[in-house]
């Protein structure tokens, strides 16, 4: 169970409830306390039509929550596609980037590869956060058109170095996805345990779950756990959650 900490004034369910350093290691402690097996922190929110901040503003968003983070005894995680933070957060002792943008930016797959263990986690994005919801399509089948993206990307970070056993993938539920490409990559989510890595699922109070529930974000938990324990039963290995005790 990875918890999740926004250090962010705008994510989607819990923008600036951990926007200040404070708030923010607070719930870091919250979340072990109920039994995070992982802490995932960031400091961009990725979220549909979200503004990206500047490189100082992700830093100082950050680093003060990471420094307190690796103190607590848990493996700590970095949510950044910043070559920069990523190596900051390295040097700082973090144990895994996860990148919604798999490494693509210029930089990003060298920090991994010249670390000798740190984890990370490729996750599959169509577009970018400010527009990847307005008209999300594939050419092909999603959960092939998933698979395969994962599968070349998979192929690229080995070239440079980094071992399988560093590796974890996300197929990106609702990153670039409709409601109907996500429930396609529940129901099939066994196909892509054939790329040979851990999968890790994040529906955590996702969209999707508000159009089929009706509710909204405040009130998707038990979607939210209904979801995840399908996401485990198809071979899931890491939840990324907000409700960690539940």
């Amino acid at each position: 169970v990875m918890g999740i900490v926004n250090a962010t004034p705008d994510s989607f369910s819990d923008g600036g409830l951990h926007a200040d350093a404070a708030s923010a290691q607070a719930h870091c402690d919250r979340l072990v306390a109920d039994g995070a097996h992982i802490l995932d922190i960031g400091g961009e929110s990725t979220r549909p039509g979200a503004r990206q901040p500047d490189l100082a503003e992700e830093l100082a968003r950050v680093l003060p929550v990471l420094r307190h983070a690796v103190t607590l005894g848990v493996p700590v995680s970095v949510d950044t596609s910043r070559p920069e933070v990523m190596r900051a957060a390295l040097d700082l002792g973090v144990d895994i980037i996860n990148d919604v943008r798999s490494l693509a930016r210029p930089g990003a797959l060298g920090v991994v590869a010249a670390h000798p263990a740190c984890g990370v986690c490729l996750m599959h994005m169509n577009g970018e956060p400010g527009v990847m919801q307005q008209a999300p399509s594939y050419d092909a089948d999603v959960v092939n058109a998933v698979a395969g993206w994962l599968r070349q990307r998979l192929v690229e970070v080995r070239a440079a170095g980094v071992a399988a056993e560093r590796i974890t993938l996300d197929p990106g539920i609702g990153f670039g996805k409709l409601a109907a490409h996500n429930w396609a990559i529940l129901q099939r989510q066994r196909e892509l345990l054939a790329l040979g890595q851990p999968l890790l699922i994040g529906w955590s109070r996702k969209s999707s779950l508000g159009a089929l529930t009706g509710r909204p974000v405040a009130q998707r938990l038990a979607a939210s756990l209904a979801a995840a324990l399908a996401a485990v039963q198809r071979g899931a290995r890491v939840l990324r959650v907000h409700d960690v005790a539940e």
